[in-house]
């Protein structure tokens, strides 16, 4: 077992998380916007023989991102003046939060047709895929967004980030319990369920994961197409699409191994990518490098998917407010570090227009990303910066059990 290269700087926790995936996997390595996560650390790569994690391909299966280039050119096409209008619209056109459906979204997609849904159990198959056919292209809340950018020639960029919403979810818990022998869906200890693709159970989470993949996929895309040509009235000159929880049947080192990348972006040579950093940070599309290099072969062919926390969701907002039922009287049990305004501050500085989004998404949780992508070092190159113009995202009041 080999840990091959760590990127940036990280805590005690996260390496320690690190390790312990490390104990049981081929080849591991860490990005520089790692940070403690659920059994293996966001931010994390893992490659197997033959085997595939359940908890490090995680709940938020096939979350990722897509950025589309369009010919909108802010100025000219755009003016300054039209962009809280098209904020707005993008706010009210699209599902953001928890319990959304989408009826006029694409619920008769053919993955709704795919026999991969004979993986599941007969008792829940019609169920979820019910579900999942009312979710499709719903956005969630959390730090998954709809954002428009511009780029070093004022070029107009749409970019979304989000996974396979409650279908993911639902598989993921599925297959834990499956894999500790209990029935479907019964909650079950902490554990990294790995699972054997010659086995019956393996290959059915294999299956599954790759439906949702799918699911993914066309959510993106039709969330993106819909702001693109429904709300900017345009096209589609350049598509970067890409999941960052996920597996993979990849070679490395000479092998044939299962790469599980947790909140880390694909990235072997001239591959793209779309990497957003936060509600007050430039974006950028990148690429693997062309040279190859064996601290791309360290990498285990993988970059960044984002800029990283350095600060929880709980420590940026604070504890739970509780109510008293006698007196309707309202207390936090401790502050939070962040506030509206200090969000409100940057995201003004920056020139953003904010739609939705709380304080535990703040400029101020996350890495700055340049520093981040320094600290990869020549493993990518940058083909764009992205100036953020306009995001979108749930409403503070909105708790998303399915983000990543």
């Amino acid at each position: 077992m080999t840990t091959l290269a760590i990127f940036g700087n990280h805590d005690e926790q996260t390496l320690a998380q690190l390790a312990d995936v490390d104990s049981r996997a081929v080849f591991t390595a860490l990005m520089a916007d790692g940070h403690l996560g659920y059994i293996m650390p966001i931010g994390g790569v893992a490659a197997y023989d033959n085997q595939v994690s359940v908890a490090g391909v995680g709940y938020d299966i096939a979350c990722g991102n897509l950025a589309i280039q369009t010919d909108l050119v802010l100025g000219q096409s755009i003016q300054q003046s039209d962009l809280a209008g098209i904020a707005d619209q993008i706010a009210s056109d699209l599902e953001f939060g928890i319990g959304r459906t989408t009826p006029d979204g694409p619920v008769d997609h053919p993955l709704f047709a795919l026999s991969a849904w004979d993986a599941l159990p007969g008792t829940v198959r019609e169920p979820l895929r019910e579900r999942a056919r009312a979710q499709i292209g719903t956005i969630g809340s959390g730090n998954h967004y709809v954002d428009v950018f511009a780029d070093e020639d004022n070029t107009l960029w749409v970019g979304v980030h989000f996974g396979s919403r409650g279908l993911g979810h639902t598989i993921a818990s599925g297959f834990m319990s499956l894999a500790a022998g209990r029935p479907w869906g019964e909650r079950v200890p902490e554990t990294e369920a790995l699972l054997d693709l010659d086995s019956e159970l393996g290959g059915r989470y294999w299956t599954m994961m790759e439906l949702a993949g799918q699911y993914a996929y066309a959510g993106r895309e039709w969330v993106a197409e819909r702001v693109v040509e429904g709300i900017l009235g345009t096209r589609a000159r350049l598509t970067v699409h890409n999941h960052h929880n996920y597996a993979w049947r990849e070679r490395h080192f000479g092998r044939d191994l299962i790469v599980v990348r947790k909140g880390a972006t694909p990235a072997f040579p001239g591959q793209q990518g779309f990497v957003g950093g936060s509600m007050g940070d430039d974006a950028v599309i990148l690429q693997g490098s062309h040279a190859d290099s064996d601290l791309q072969k360290a990498a285990l062919y993988s970059t960044i998917h984002g800029a990283g926390r350095v600060m929880s969701r709980t420590q940026a907002k604070g504890s739970r407010v509780r109510v008293d039922r006698r007196t309707g009287e309202r207390t936090q049990r401790k502050r939070g570090a962040i506030t509206r305004q200090m969000m409100s501050e940057w995201t003004k500085r920056k020139g953003v227009i904010v739609r939705g989004g709380d304080v535990d998404e703040s400029p101020h949780v996350y890495r700055r990303l340049d520093e981040v992508l320094v600290a990869q070092g020549d493993t990518i190159d940058i083909i764009h910066r992205l100036r953020p113009l306009i995001v979108v995202m749930a409403g503070a009041d909105i708790r998303d059990p399915y983000k990543d």
